[in-house]
């Protein structure tokens, strides 16, 4: 696999979203709007019962937004739209009628972390640690924050946020309430997601649907949140500061 992509699968009334990108499976913009449309469309396709979310590969599972077009920002309406990316992403998922289960192979960073949050169930192998090293690139996890501080609280997020350069165990993130189960392969994984997602089909849509709402109930807020955040992070993104961090990185 060289070439990025976006895919839908349907098999069993269960639609498989699956992206890869070469840069252990960043996401760049294109992917980024790539992914919102095809959630929206599995969340309208009334062959799709129930959605899984996955990247190809198996290695990482998302090293967030991609590097090169976060050090290409020249100005603030480049860096809110960049950072929309993701809080598009985020919203899309949210709103999305039908649950969405998390298939986490590997390490998360970043906006990744921030990804596998916004499931509504997420399983992962042992390999799957996760880290947020925003602060250590001269900005924060602004986006993500609320999606990652729903399924983590306030201390646990608190706790990867600030120590940034650093990853976190899949045991750990369990713990905190990012991954329902672990497994010890990728084999072992895909046979749990298939069965846990296979199950859904047997269940009432409406119901499920009412039931989405009810666990994302008061984040109605999150569209006008989620883009003030992105502007947030773009102003910082054109410091002094943070281009000289990021030279560091390049």
């Amino acid at each position: 696999m060289h070439n990025p992509y976006v895919t839908l699968q349907i098999e069993n009334q269960v639609g498989y979203i699956e992206f890869f990108h070469p840069s252990h499976n960043s996401l760049p913009s294109d992917l980024l709007n790539k992914l919102v449309s095809t959630i929206n469309d599995a969340g309208s396709n009334k062959a799709i019962k129930v959605i899984v979310l996955k990247s190809g590969g198996d290695r990482t599972f998302c090293a967030g937004a991609s590097f090169q077009e976060l050090i290409n920002i020249n100005d603030e309406a480049s860096g809110k739209a960049f950072f929309s990316g993701f809080a598009n992403l985020i919203n899309a998922m949210r709103k999305c009628p039908k649950f969405i289960i998390g298939r986490v192979q590997g390490k998360a960073v970043g906006g990744g972390v921030g990804l596998a949050a916004a499931t509504d169930y997420c399983l992962a192998t042992k390999f799957a640690s996760v880290k947020l090293s925003e602060l250590s690139l001269a900005f924060g996890p602004f986006v993500i924050e609320p999606a990652v501080k729903r399924k983590l609280g306030l201390s646990n997020m608190t706790q990867l946020s600030m120590d940034a350069t650093n990853f976190y165990s899949a045991e750990w993130a369990q713990q905190s309430g990012l991954f329902a189960k672990i497994f010890d392969t990728a084999e072992l994984l895909d046979k749990a997601v298939v069965a846990f997602a296979e199950n859904f089909c047997q269940y009432s849509p409406e119901a499920m649907k009412q039931m989405k709402s009810v666990f994302w109930e008061g984040t109605e807020h999150w569209d006008t949140m989620l883009t003030e955040r992105a502007a947030i992070s773009g102003k910082l993104a054109l410091s002094d500061f943070t281009k000289e961090t990021l030279k560091r990185f390049k």
